[in-house]
This record gives structure tokens, C-alpha cells and sequence, in this order.
């Protein structure tokens, strides 16, 4: 019991210290964007065709190298500003995947093939791209919790000076870091016994056929909550063991949904809402594995 503790606090630890900085550049970010940024601004630069600004918001993701950690507060952040729901949403399923951070870590840690960087940055541009059209269709608002709303109607808008900006930025990052911290730490834990007590052994003898394997590599991805900068050396360790398309669930489902962001889900969207999109998530990311 002793030993399995300390593995536990291990853990824990572990995933906090690797989970942190990226919570600290996302809310960092999110004030950023949230005094520097005006409704105007975002106007502007999103397309207003539903299918051009899926599109646009997914590959904006290459340009913002982020984790999975920490993109919660700067989708609600864009989405508080004015950015449409389907957007926002393909902004946030593609940014922990599409950026060159984690497409270089995923080439290196599969020995320098392409091939692999190709098939997980692909099913993430698809799953990123339909889900968003599909959340067009089906939802009209935001889908925040209204306490946010609520926040947003009651800040002061007005001209401010650079200084004032600047203080703003760090008084909202500091406001997010608390706000999503509390989760990241219950996520952190979770996660932490999770694989302190469940063994990797059980999840590996379920995955005796093309569905059964991605599904676990999907379960693994979910439990193991992985920075998505380094998901893919875990992922590559398991090349002799699981297919292609299994490896690649991996690696998609993953950033998009594990244990510490659906928590900073569930503390930003109504439920039904983050059940629905961790759901279109899971069922497109099996199909795609299954065609590779």
C-alpha cells in the first residue's frame, strides 16, 4: 500500500509539473486576448462561411503552438469575444495536434518517418473539420455556462493605455489560472490513479482486433492524460504491439480529450454539450483508425 502511494504522489507530481507550464502560457494567452483583442478584430479575420471558418480555425492551431492543458481558457476566451461556436471548437481540437512542436516530436520519436506525422496530423484536420460542421448545424449560442456569460455583460469595456492593458493581461491570466487550476489538479489526480492502479497489462489483452485495439489505445490515451509534445515517444514504445491506425487513435483522441481538459470542459460548457462533443470526437477517431 506504501509503494503504491508513493507511486501515486509520483505521478501526480509528474503530470503537474509537465501540465503546468502549458495552463500558465494558455491563461497567459486567454488575458492577452482578452485585452488586446476586440470583438472588431475577430470579426474581421474569421470567415463568416460556417464551412471556410471551420477551416480557418482548424489550421490556425499551426500558428499557435499549444496543449491540450491549457486551450480550454483561450477557447472560452474566443468564444466571450465573439468567435462562433463551431470555430472555436475546431480551434480547439486542432491546435494540440497541428502545430510544428508536436507534428517534429511525433516524426522524431517515430524514427524520422513521415508517414506517421502525415496520418495523425490528417485524421485530426478531419475530425476537427466535421465535428465543427456538425456543431454549426446543431447549436445556435455559445454553450458556456452562464456564469461566464454573466462576467462578460458586467466587465467595463473602455479605452485603455498599453500599461493598462498589460496589468489587465496578468489580472485575467492569474483569474483563469484559479478558475481552470482546480481541475487541472483533480484531472492530475485521477489520472495519477489511474495508472497506479490500473494496469496497462489488462487494457493490452482486451485489444485483440482492430476495434477492441484502438478503443484501448483510446482508453490508454484518455488515462495516461499526455502533454501532446510528448505523447508520441509513449505512443512509438507501443509500435510492436498495436497497429498503425491504434497508434494514430492514440494520438489524435488523446489531445482532444483526456482526463484533465474534460474536467476544464465540464467547468466552461453545459454538460450535455461537452458529452456530445467528446462523443462525436470518440466515434469519428474510430472510423478514421480503422481505415488506416
Amino acid at each position: 500500500m506504501a509503494q503504491s502511494f508513493l507511486q501515486l504522489n509520483s505521478i501526480f507530481i509528474s503530470i503537474l509539473i509537465e501540465a503546468i507550464p502549458f495552463v500558465l502560457i494558455g491563461v497567459l494567452i486567454s488575458g492577452l486576448i482578452q485585452m488586446f483583442v476586440s470583438e472588431e478584430m475577430i470579426a474581421r479575420i474569421i470567415p463568416k462561411n460556417r464551412f471556410l471558418a471551420v477551416l480557418f480555425s482548424s489550421l490556425v492551431g499551426f500558428f499557435f503552438p499549444a496543449c491540450e492543458c491549457g486551450i480550454v481558457p483561450v477557447t472560452r476566451r474566443l468564444l466571450i469575444k465573439g468567435v462562433p461556436l463551431h470555430a472555436a471548437i475546431a480551434f480547439m481540437l486542432t491546435a494540440p495536434v497541428l502545430n510544428p512542436i508536436v507534428l517534429f516530436s511525433t516524426y522524431i520519436a517515430f524514427g524520422n518517418k513521415w508517414d506517421m506525422v502525415l496520418y495523425r496530423g490528417g485524421l485530426a484536420l478531419i475530425v476537427s473539420i466535421t465535428v465543427g460542421i456538425i456543431l454549426s448545424y446543431q447549436f445556435k449560442d455559445t454553450q458556456l455556462l452562464e456564469k461566464f456569460l454573466q462576467q462578460e455583460n458586467h466587465h467595463h469595456h473602455g479605452k485603455k493605455s498599453f500599461y493598462e492593458k498589460f496589468t489587465g493581461t496578468l489580472r485575467h491570466a492569474v483569474d483563469e489560472f484559479f478558475s481552470v487550476g482546480k481541475y487541472l489538479f483533480i484531472g492530475a489526480f485521477i489520472a495519477a490513479s489511474m495508472q497506479t492502479f490500473v494496469k496497462t497489462s489488462t487494457l493490452l489483452a482486451i485489444g485483440q482486433n482492430e476495434v477492441s485495439s484502438s478503443l484501448v489505445m483510446m482508453g490508454m490515451a484518455f488515462v495516461l492524460s499526455l502533454c501532446s509534445e510528448a505523447d508520441a515517444f509513449i505512443a512509438s514504445s507501443f509500435s510492436s504491439t498495436f497497429a498503425t491506425g491504434s497508434l494514430i487513435a492514440f494520438l489524435v483522441f488523446g489531445p482532444m480529450v483526456d482526463i484533465k481538459n474534460m474536467l476544464m470542459m465540464l467547468g466552461t460548457f453545459k454538460k450535455r454539450f461537452v458529452f456530445i462533443l467528446i462523443s462525436y470526437i470518440a466515434i469519428l477517431v474510430l472510423i478514421g483508425s480503422l481505415f488506416l
